[in-house]
């Protein structure tokens, strides 16, 4: 049965199928709004771009997937109010990188999807969890468009699926 929004209309979900069945949080939508658009782009790079320079000065192409595939795995921990370990920068770029990604990211954004997530300080991090969440979504869009950059991918802007305004960023229903 759809629920009803407190203005009596019914909201649809414009998660993808992966997610059906999880419930939703503000931030698992803006996750899953954003995700396919840094997805398509990891996918996209090539063997041959992994040694090119991004806009992010210290790091070239293999150095920021392993920081973004850091950050979905991470985060995954940071939802469930678990310590991550940061200092470790283990080459997550092996046999079948591009396909773990989507996985790992679907991972993330079940992560975020229950309400509990939300609440508190994050004991690793000393942040509330909803700035927690945030740092995610802001690393996954703005990672995405720093990889597609740098391997002239194009980068589908957050037009459908996510919307800004004075209070931020917020999905579409």
């Amino acid at each position: 049965m759809p629920r009803l929004s407190p203005r009596g209309r019914c909201r649809i979900s414009s998660r993808p199928p992966s997610y059906a069945g999880h419930m939703a949080t503000q931030t698992s939508d803006l996750l899953a709004a954003a995700a396919p658009r840094t997805v398509d782009v990891v996918r996209g790079v090539a063997d041959d771009q992994l040694d090119l320079p991004t806009p992010c000065r210290d790091y070239v192409v293999r150095d920021l997937l392993n920081h973004l595939f850091e950050v979905v795995v991470n985060f995954q921990d940071l939802a469930q109010k678990r310590q991550v370990e940061w200092a470790e920068k283990p080459d997550h770029l092996d046999d079948g990188w591009r396909d773990r990604f989507p996985v790992e990211t679907d991972r993330l954004v079940a992560a975020w999807s229950d309400p509990s997530t939300l609440e508190g300080v994050s004991p690793g991090m000393g942040l509330p969890q909803t700035v927690i969440g945030g740092m995610a979504l802001l690393d996954l869009i703005v990672h995405g468009w720093d990889l597609a950059v740098a391997t002239g991918q194009p980068y589908r802007r957050p037009g459908s699926g996510l919307r800004a305004g004075p209070h931020g960023v917020r999905a579409d229903r």
